[in-house]
């Protein structure tokens, strides 16, 4: 019994270190913001206390054009990363299902795929100026690259022997997807599901900032052109923040889909 409740309690304490060392390393960050501006060593013209920033924080959270923002980046941001999820696994399953189509896309995928997403702003502002439509298309267009190539990787990985015995067995086209491609592919589309969901987000944000599409990212160069330095750097935190959150929530989706998986259950 001794040697049970040892083993648990070193199992809880190397539960709890991770995050207590996490809690650690911000406070420290948090006490030098503040100390370093209010002992001179920072001009507190760029770089404010931490209570400064905080107090600002504060007032954004209590008025309600912030939550005008950040309902408006969420929703840019969901609505983005839907289309991708959708586009990449549906096109993803059919390319890499069919040897011929997959050898016919592979150079067009490799040429597009690189292409950075911000070298699209100046088409979409010609297009779709400063409307949720302008960021749509560059976040569409980044995600979907990270879900197509993942998607094209997990079909790849299917066993050819259970492929086989399926078409040995007349197994039809979407038993075959629903019963053989779709397992094996399922961690490679949670993969790109996650890295999908935080590009989304870099890249509603980057619209925002840059072309002026309303959200979170607006109201941070508006910030920032008006001087209204304290201001900038909270919704700088308020982003980290969602991005600290839609990461924590991707792997939290990662964890239940694949929970059969021995890559998870390892972790468990």
């Amino acid at each position: 019994m001794t040697t049970a409740a040892q083993a648990t309690g070193r199992s809880l304490a190397e539960r709890w270190r991770q995050p207590l060392l996490g809690l650690a390393g911000l406070a420290f960050v948090v006490a030098l913001v503040e100390i370093l501006p209010r002992s001179g060593v920072v001009d507190r013209r760029f770089l404010p206390p931490f209570s400064t920033i905080a107090a600002s924080l504060g007032g954004e959270v209590s008025d309600g054009g912030f939550w005008t923002a950040l309902g408006q980046t969420l929703r840019g941001w969901a609505l983005g990363l839907a289309l991708a999820m959708l586009a990449g696994v549906v096109l993803g399953v059919v390319i890499g299902s069919v040897p011929l189509l997959r050898a016919v896309t592979a150079s067009t995928i490799e040429f597009l795929r690189p292409i950075p997403s911000v070298a699209l702003i100046p088409l979409v502002v010609l297009i779709y100026g400063s409307r949720l439509q302008s960021a749509l298309v560059l976040v569409v267009y980044a995600a979907f690259w990270q879900v197509l190539v993942q998607v094209l990787y997990g079909v790849a990985d299917v066993d050819p022997v259970v492929r086989d015995t399926a078409r040995s067995y007349r197994f039809s086209r979407w038993a075959i997807v629903r019963t053989v491609v779709w397992p094996t592919a399922l961690p490679y589309v949670v993969t790109g599901f996650r890295l999908a969901a935080a590009v989304a987000l870099i890249l509603e944000i980057t619209a925002e900032l840059i072309i002026g599409v309303p959200g979170l990212g607006r109201s941070i160069g508006v910030a920032q052109s008006s001087g209204a330095v304290a201001e900038t750097y909270a919704l700088v935190i308020v982003v980290g923040l969602i991005g600290v959150l839609v990461n924590a929530s991707a792997r939290a989706v990662e964890r239940r889909v694949l929970r059969w998986h021995t890559s998870v259950r390892g972790d468990l």
